[in-house]
Protein backbone atom coordinates (compact mmCIF):
# COMPACT_ATOMS: atom_id res chain seq x y z
CA UNK A 1 0.00 0.00 0.00
CA UNK A 2 1.34 3.22 -0.59
CA UNK A 3 2.44 5.67 2.28
CA UNK A 4 0.34 8.13 1.28
CA UNK A 5 -2.64 5.77 1.31
CA UNK A 6 -2.13 4.58 4.22
CA UNK A 7 -1.36 7.99 5.82
CA UNK A 8 -4.57 9.33 5.31
CA UNK A 9 -6.36 6.42 6.02
CA UNK A 10 -4.74 6.61 9.35
CA UNK A 11 -5.52 10.31 9.65
CA UNK A 12 -9.26 10.18 8.75
CA UNK A 13 -9.79 7.73 11.28
CA UNK A 14 -8.28 9.93 13.65
CA UNK A 15 -10.06 12.98 13.28
CA UNK A 16 -13.01 10.97 13.18
CA UNK A 17 -12.57 9.53 16.55
CA UNK A 18 -11.66 13.02 17.93
CA UNK A 19 -15.03 14.14 16.73
CA UNK A 20 -16.71 11.81 18.42
CA UNK A 21 -15.29 12.27 21.14
CA UNK A 22 -15.31 15.82 21.72
CA UNK A 23 -18.96 15.78 20.61
CA UNK A 24 -19.58 13.40 23.53
CA UNK A 25 -17.58 15.51 26.33
CA UNK A 26 -19.50 18.53 25.10
CA UNK A 27 -22.89 16.99 25.88
CA UNK A 28 -21.87 15.32 29.18
CA UNK A 29 -20.00 18.52 30.62
CA UNK A 30 -23.21 20.41 29.54
CA UNK A 31 -25.72 17.99 31.20
CA UNK A 32 -23.94 18.08 34.31
CA UNK A 33 -23.40 21.62 34.64
CA UNK A 34 -27.18 21.39 35.30
CA UNK A 35 -26.39 19.44 38.90
CA UNK A 36 -23.43 20.82 40.27
CA UNK A 37 -22.83 24.44 42.21
CA UNK A 38 -22.46 27.66 39.94
CA UNK A 39 -19.48 28.64 41.51
CA UNK A 40 -17.59 25.04 40.34
CA UNK A 41 -15.28 25.80 37.55
CA UNK A 42 -17.34 23.84 34.94
CA UNK A 43 -15.56 24.42 31.75
CA UNK A 44 -12.36 24.22 32.48
CA UNK A 45 -11.28 20.70 32.30
CA UNK A 46 -12.86 20.35 28.64
CA UNK A 47 -10.20 22.46 27.29
CA UNK A 48 -7.86 20.70 29.55
CA UNK A 49 -8.95 16.86 27.93
CA UNK A 50 -8.75 18.43 24.55
CA UNK A 51 -4.80 19.12 24.86
CA UNK A 52 -5.31 23.00 23.44
CA UNK A 53 -5.62 25.39 26.96
CA UNK A 54 -3.02 27.50 25.49
CA UNK A 55 -4.44 28.50 22.23
CA UNK A 56 -8.02 28.87 24.01
CA UNK A 57 -6.60 31.56 26.74
CA UNK A 58 -4.47 33.59 24.13
CA UNK A 59 -8.29 33.71 22.19
CA UNK A 60 -10.95 34.01 25.14
CA UNK A 61 -9.04 34.06 28.04
CA UNK A 62 -12.13 32.74 30.66
CA UNK A 63 -13.59 29.45 30.36
CA UNK A 64 -17.44 30.14 29.99
CA UNK A 65 -19.69 28.12 28.56
CA UNK A 66 -19.92 30.20 25.48
CA UNK A 67 -16.41 30.05 24.89
CA UNK A 68 -15.16 26.83 25.56
CA UNK A 69 -18.64 25.63 23.74
CA UNK A 70 -17.78 28.30 20.89
CA UNK A 71 -14.05 26.99 20.46
CA UNK A 72 -14.39 23.76 20.69
CA UNK A 73 -17.45 23.53 18.14
CA UNK A 74 -17.13 25.94 15.57
CA UNK A 75 -13.97 27.58 15.72
CA UNK A 76 -11.74 26.35 12.89
CA UNK A 77 -9.19 28.21 14.48
CA UNK A 78 -8.40 25.51 16.82
CA UNK A 79 -7.55 22.29 15.18
CA UNK A 80 -9.46 20.06 17.58
CA UNK A 81 -12.60 21.56 17.24
CA UNK A 82 -15.24 19.69 15.41
CA UNK A 83 -15.29 21.69 12.66
CA UNK A 84 -11.67 21.74 12.11
CA UNK A 85 -11.75 17.77 13.02
CA UNK A 86 -14.63 16.79 10.45
CA UNK A 87 -13.06 19.13 7.98
CA UNK A 88 -9.96 17.08 7.57
CA UNK A 89 -11.55 13.62 8.21
CA UNK A 90 -13.41 14.54 4.87
CA UNK A 91 -10.17 15.71 2.87
CA UNK A 92 -8.56 13.01 3.85
CA UNK A 93 -11.24 10.24 3.04
CA UNK A 94 -11.63 12.47 -0.13
CA UNK A 95 -8.37 11.76 -1.12
CA UNK A 96 -8.39 8.14 -1.01
CA UNK A 97 -11.64 7.63 -2.48
CA UNK A 98 -10.77 4.68 -4.24
CA UNK A 99 -9.35 2.84 -1.50
CA UNK A 100 -12.46 3.40 0.87
CA UNK A 101 -16.00 2.46 0.35
CA UNK A 102 -18.78 4.23 -1.65
CA UNK A 103 -21.05 3.82 2.10
CA UNK A 104 -18.16 5.56 3.81
CA UNK A 105 -17.57 7.89 1.60
CA UNK A 106 -21.21 8.87 1.55
CA UNK A 107 -21.55 8.92 5.38
CA UNK A 108 -18.32 11.05 5.81
CA UNK A 109 -19.66 13.65 3.49
CA UNK A 110 -22.93 13.88 4.85
CA UNK A 111 -21.29 14.35 8.38
CA UNK A 112 -19.07 17.33 6.91
CA UNK A 113 -22.43 18.71 5.43
CA UNK A 114 -24.53 18.29 8.35
CA UNK A 115 -22.01 20.07 10.57
CA UNK A 116 -22.10 22.85 8.22
CA UNK A 117 -25.78 23.13 8.12
CA UNK A 118 -25.56 23.16 11.97
CA UNK A 119 -23.12 25.97 12.41
CA UNK A 120 -24.53 28.27 9.74
CA UNK A 121 -27.67 28.05 12.30
CA UNK A 122 -25.33 28.31 15.26
CA UNK A 123 -26.84 24.66 16.71
CA UNK A 124 -25.54 24.16 19.93
CA UNK A 125 -28.24 22.03 21.41
CA UNK A 126 -28.03 18.74 23.05
CA UNK A 127 -29.87 16.66 19.96
CA UNK A 128 -27.08 18.13 17.55
CA UNK A 129 -23.76 16.71 19.69
CA UNK A 130 -26.13 12.92 20.28
CA UNK A 131 -26.44 13.40 16.15
CA UNK A 132 -22.37 13.62 15.49
CA UNK A 133 -21.91 11.00 18.19
CA UNK A 134 -23.78 8.78 16.23
CA UNK A 135 -22.83 10.20 13.10
CA UNK A 136 -19.42 9.21 13.98
CA UNK A 137 -20.54 5.61 14.91
CA UNK A 138 -22.28 4.69 11.88
CA UNK A 139 -19.21 5.56 9.91
CA UNK A 140 -17.38 3.14 12.24
CA UNK A 141 -20.04 0.63 11.57
CA UNK A 142 -20.17 1.07 8.21
CA UNK A 143 -16.19 0.50 8.05
CA UNK A 144 -15.74 -2.32 9.75
CA UNK A 145 -19.11 -4.00 8.00
CA UNK A 146 -18.17 -2.84 4.35
CA UNK A 147 -14.75 -2.22 4.25
CA UNK A 148 -12.09 -5.22 3.28
CA UNK A 149 -9.96 -6.37 6.76
CA UNK A 150 -6.74 -5.94 4.96
CA UNK A 151 -3.80 -3.15 5.33
CA UNK A 152 -5.95 -0.30 5.41
CA UNK A 153 -8.48 -1.23 7.30
CA UNK A 154 -5.35 -1.91 9.62
CA UNK A 155 -4.51 1.45 9.46
CA UNK A 156 -7.93 3.09 10.04
CA UNK A 157 -7.69 0.70 13.48
CA UNK A 158 -4.40 2.14 14.38
CA UNK A 159 -5.40 5.83 14.04
CA UNK A 160 -9.12 4.64 15.95
CA UNK A 161 -7.34 3.41 18.99
CA UNK A 162 -4.19 5.34 19.20
CA UNK A 163 -7.02 8.87 19.22
CA UNK A 164 -9.15 6.75 21.57
CA UNK A 165 -6.89 5.93 24.37
CA UNK A 166 -5.38 9.52 24.14
CA UNK A 167 -8.57 10.71 24.62
CA UNK A 168 -9.28 8.54 27.71
CA UNK A 169 -6.20 9.70 29.43
CA UNK A 170 -6.95 13.04 28.62
CA UNK A 171 -10.38 13.14 29.91
CA UNK A 172 -9.39 10.96 32.99
CA UNK A 173 -6.32 13.50 33.61
CA UNK A 174 -8.27 16.81 32.88
CA UNK A 175 -11.16 15.38 35.29
CA UNK A 176 -9.08 14.05 37.98
CA UNK A 177 -10.72 13.09 40.94
CA UNK A 178 -7.81 11.99 42.39
CA UNK A 179 -6.89 15.27 43.17
CA UNK A 180 -8.75 15.19 46.37
CA UNK A 181 -7.42 15.70 49.58
CA UNK A 182 -4.67 13.59 51.25
CA UNK A 183 -8.07 11.82 53.07
CA UNK A 184 -9.94 10.58 49.97
CA UNK A 185 -12.47 9.39 51.97
CA UNK A 186 -13.71 13.03 52.33
CA UNK A 187 -14.85 14.18 49.42
CA UNK A 188 -17.22 17.01 48.15
CA UNK A 189 -20.60 15.92 48.10
CA UNK A 190 -21.10 15.57 44.07
CA UNK A 191 -17.86 13.79 43.41
CA UNK A 192 -19.77 10.66 42.82
CA UNK A 193 -21.55 13.49 39.75
CA UNK A 194 -18.17 13.99 38.56
CA UNK A 195 -17.24 10.77 38.73
CA UNK A 196 -20.73 9.49 37.09
CA UNK A 197 -19.52 12.08 33.93
CA UNK A 198 -16.15 11.30 33.66
CA UNK A 199 -17.52 7.38 32.52
CA UNK A 200 -20.64 8.76 30.48
CA UNK A 201 -17.68 10.88 28.70
CA UNK A 202 -16.26 7.71 27.81
CA UNK A 203 -19.39 6.00 27.16
CA UNK A 204 -18.69 3.92 30.04
CA UNK A 205 -20.96 4.25 32.42
CA UNK A 206 -23.41 1.48 31.84
CA UNK A 207 -20.20 -1.05 31.67
CA UNK A 208 -19.01 0.16 34.56
CA UNK A 209 -22.39 -0.59 36.29
CA UNK A 210 -22.57 -3.73 35.43
CA UNK A 211 -19.59 -4.86 37.12
CA UNK A 212 -19.63 -2.55 40.58
CA UNK A 213 -22.50 -1.32 42.44
CA UNK A 214 -20.41 1.95 43.49
CA UNK A 215 -17.63 4.07 42.08
CA UNK A 216 -14.24 4.47 43.14
CA UNK A 217 -10.62 6.09 42.81
CA UNK A 218 -9.76 2.36 42.41
CA UNK A 219 -12.40 1.13 40.13
CA UNK A 220 -12.18 3.86 38.32
CA UNK A 221 -8.64 3.70 37.61
CA UNK A 222 -8.86 0.08 37.13
CA UNK A 223 -11.69 0.33 34.00
CA UNK A 224 -10.70 3.05 31.91
CA UNK A 225 -6.93 2.38 32.47
CA UNK A 226 -5.99 -1.66 32.58
CA UNK A 227 -9.37 -3.27 32.06
CA UNK A 228 -9.28 -5.28 28.56
CA UNK A 229 -12.52 -5.79 27.91
CA UNK A 230 -13.69 -2.66 28.01
CA UNK A 231 -13.45 -1.41 23.87
CA UNK A 232 -12.12 2.39 25.22
CA UNK A 233 -9.73 1.46 28.04
CA UNK A 234 -6.11 2.62 27.25
CA UNK A 235 -4.82 -1.11 27.60
CA UNK A 236 -7.39 -2.25 24.88
CA UNK A 237 -6.66 -0.01 23.24
CA UNK A 238 -3.27 -0.22 22.96
CA UNK A 239 -3.59 -4.16 22.61
CA UNK A 240 -5.27 -3.41 19.18
CA UNK A 241 -3.85 -0.57 18.03
CA UNK A 242 -0.62 -2.93 18.36
CA UNK A 243 -2.44 -5.81 16.76
CA UNK A 244 -3.16 -3.77 13.50
CA UNK A 245 0.61 -2.81 13.35
CA UNK A 246 1.80 -6.69 13.33
CA UNK A 247 -1.21 -7.60 11.28
CA UNK A 248 0.41 -5.06 8.36
CA UNK A 249 4.36 -6.14 9.07
CA UNK A 250 3.84 -9.67 9.65
CA UNK A 251 5.86 -9.51 12.35
CA UNK A 252 5.17 -12.49 15.40
CA UNK A 253 4.26 -11.53 18.93
CA UNK A 254 6.93 -11.26 21.55
CA UNK A 255 9.05 -9.67 19.00
CA UNK A 256 9.59 -6.51 16.93
CA UNK A 257 11.29 -5.47 13.67
CA UNK A 258 10.59 -1.46 13.38
CA UNK A 259 10.09 0.84 16.25
CA UNK A 260 6.14 1.03 16.22
CA UNK A 261 6.25 -2.43 17.25
CA UNK A 262 8.60 -1.88 19.92
CA UNK A 263 6.87 0.93 21.63
CA UNK A 264 3.52 -0.24 21.46
CA UNK A 265 4.68 -4.00 22.53
CA UNK A 266 6.66 -2.21 25.77
CA UNK A 267 3.51 0.10 26.09
CA UNK A 268 1.54 -2.44 26.20
CA UNK A 269 3.54 -5.12 28.20
CA UNK A 270 3.75 -2.24 30.71
CA UNK A 271 0.26 -1.79 31.30
CA UNK A 272 -0.41 -5.82 31.53
CA UNK A 273 1.48 -5.95 34.51
CA UNK A 274 0.57 -2.52 36.79
CA UNK A 275 -1.97 -2.36 39.04
CA UNK A 276 -4.35 0.15 39.59
CA UNK A 277 -2.51 0.58 43.34
CA UNK A 278 0.20 1.27 41.88
CA UNK A 279 -0.67 4.30 39.57
CA UNK A 280 -2.56 5.97 42.70
CA UNK A 281 0.52 5.58 44.40
CA UNK A 282 2.63 7.34 41.71
CA UNK A 283 0.53 9.54 40.76
CA UNK A 284 -2.62 9.00 38.42
CA UNK A 285 -1.71 12.81 36.71
CA UNK A 286 1.98 11.61 36.58
CA UNK A 287 0.70 8.49 34.92
CA UNK A 288 -0.83 9.71 32.51
CA UNK A 289 1.35 12.43 31.32
CA UNK A 290 4.04 9.79 31.16
CA UNK A 291 1.08 7.70 29.01
CA UNK A 292 0.63 10.42 26.90
CA UNK A 293 4.28 10.97 25.57
CA UNK A 294 4.76 7.28 24.91
CA UNK A 295 1.48 7.48 22.81
CA UNK A 296 2.81 10.34 20.89
CA UNK A 297 5.63 8.86 20.24
CA UNK A 298 4.20 5.25 18.78
CA UNK A 299 2.18 7.25 16.76
CA UNK A 300 5.06 9.18 15.14
CA UNK A 301 7.05 5.85 14.85
CA UNK A 302 3.86 4.47 12.97
CA UNK A 303 3.47 7.28 10.28
CA UNK A 304 7.56 6.95 10.39
CA UNK A 305 7.37 3.17 10.00
CA UNK A 306 4.96 3.01 7.12
CA UNK A 307 4.66 6.17 5.55
CA UNK A 308 7.80 7.90 4.96
CA UNK A 309 8.29 10.69 3.31
CA UNK A 310 11.50 12.53 3.36
CA UNK A 311 11.74 15.89 1.66
CA UNK A 312 7.59 16.01 0.95
CA UNK A 313 4.62 18.16 2.91
CA UNK A 314 4.23 17.77 6.27
CA UNK A 315 2.02 15.06 7.80
CA UNK A 316 -1.94 15.30 7.19
CA UNK A 317 -2.73 15.43 10.72
CA UNK A 318 -1.25 16.22 14.10
CA UNK A 319 -1.39 14.60 17.84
Amino acid sequence: MLSRVAESLYWTSRYLERTKNTARMIAVNASLTLDLPSEEDHWAPLVEAMGCRASFDAAHGAPTADNVVGFLTYDTENPDSLAASVHRARSNAQSVREFITLEMWEQVNRLYLDLGRARDAGDTSADFYTNVVRSCQLIDGITDSTMSHDEGWHFVRMGRMIERADKTSRMLDARYLFRLPEDARRVRPYEGLLWAALLRSTSGLQMFRQRHRQITPERLVSFLVLDMAFPRSIRHCVAVAEEAVRAVSGTPNSTFRNRAEQLLGRLRADLDYTHEDEIIEKGVHEFIDALQLKLNEASAAILETFCPAPGAAPPRGGT
